[in-house]
This record gives C-alpha cells, sequence and structure tokens, in this order.
C-alpha cells in the first residue's frame, strides 16, 4: 500500500524552514590585503586584521598594520583619533610633531581621513602601561574609516624608509575599502 506523499512534504518544509539559517541584515566591510603583507595572528578581539610589512633595505624594523573595530558608536572621534596619534611622535628635541598631515577622501562612499606624520615614537607599549617607545626615524601613518556600522580605525608604523616603501599600497588597501 503507497502512503500518502503530501503530510511527509509538509513535515520536510516545515522541518526545512526550522534549521534555516538567520539572515544578517548587517553588512560587513570588505577590504584587498596588497601584495607583500605578511597576516599575522590576531592579538586581540579589537583588531580586526594584523600584519607585518617586510623592512625596507637599511632599516632594523618591519612595520605593523593593524586594523581596529571598537563597535559601533565607539573608538571616539576623528579629531580626538588624529591628535592621539600625532601626540604619539616627537622631534628629536622631544617637541610635539610638526609636519603632521592630515587628508579626507571618498571611497565606496565611506569617507576616510587620514594622517601621515614622522619622528619618534613614542607610543605606550600597552594602553596603560606608564612605559613608552622611544624609536626614533619612525613614520606613522593611520586612518579613521566611517562606515555605516561605525568607525573602523587603521594604524600603519615603522621606520621611515619602510613606511615609504609601503605607502602606495597602504593608500589601495584604504581605497579598497566597502561595506558589502
Amino acid at each position: 500500500m503507497e502512503r500518502p506523499v503530501l503530510p511527509i512534504l509538509i513535515l520536510i518544509v516545515c522541518a526545512a524552514s526550522l534549521s534555516a539559517p538567520a539572515v544578517s541584515q548587517k553588512s560587513e566591510l570588505k577590504f584587498t590585503v596588497p601584495t607583500g603583507w605578511i597576516e599575522e595572528p590576531r592579538s586581540s578581539s579589537m583588531r580586526v586584521a594584523q600584519y607585518k610589512l617586510p623592512k625596507a633595505a637599511g632599516d632594523a624594523e618591519d612595520a605593523s598594520l593593524v586594523l581596529y573595530y571598537f563597535g559601533q558608536g565607539q573608538g571616539g572621534s576623528t579629531a580626538a583619533n588624529v591628535e592621539r596619534w600625532v601626540g604619539q611622535m616627537k622631534q628629536t628635541d622631544g617637541s610635539a610633531a610638526k609636519d603632521a598631515k592630515e587628508e579626507r577622501f571618498e571611497t565606496s562612499g565611506l569617507k576616510v581621513t587620514t594622517v601621515d606624520v614622522s619622528g619618534t615614537y613614542v607610543a605606550e607599549t600597552a594602553p596603560g602601561s606608564g612605559t613608552f617607545l622611544n624609536k626614533p626615524g619612525y613614520r606613522l601613518r593611520a586612518a579613521i574609516v566611517e562606515t555605516p556600522n561605525g568607525s573602523y580605525y587603521v594604524k600603519l608604523v615603522g621606520p621611515e624608509k619602510t613606511i615609504a616603501q609601503w605607502n602606495d599600497s597602504f593608500l589601495g588597501y584604504l581605497k579598497s575599502f566597502q561595506i558589502k
């Protein structure tokens, strides 16, 4: 005797609809990682991505790039972050950095603010540690990328020649950002 197919189909359809994954309405940041950048394990949950940019000939150290996301409405204003980053660089005599350049552009509808400053890198080794770096001949390139999900913060720091070597790929990286 044949069984009716309809009740079985109804059960299958119901079971399938119960197990279907939820669809997220939140978009994600997408970007292209430039050739030559070496992905590193993220050392914090606030870091979306972390890269080593190999040193230029004659430099003693590689550069480091970190992409941060703290959550919507978190991480501080653009102006506060630019001021903090500029404050992490000093002139050789210990005075404030004088050559900081701030620029703005849009990419894929996202507002991007960049800062470029050179000098002695004197950032704290870890937030609240009270211990500071002292790395002369460094350059800091950073950016705030404003998205509908909140701002992303990009910080690239390393010896001046190394940052100069990677500067075009840094700008290409920022210009590849899009929300999908």
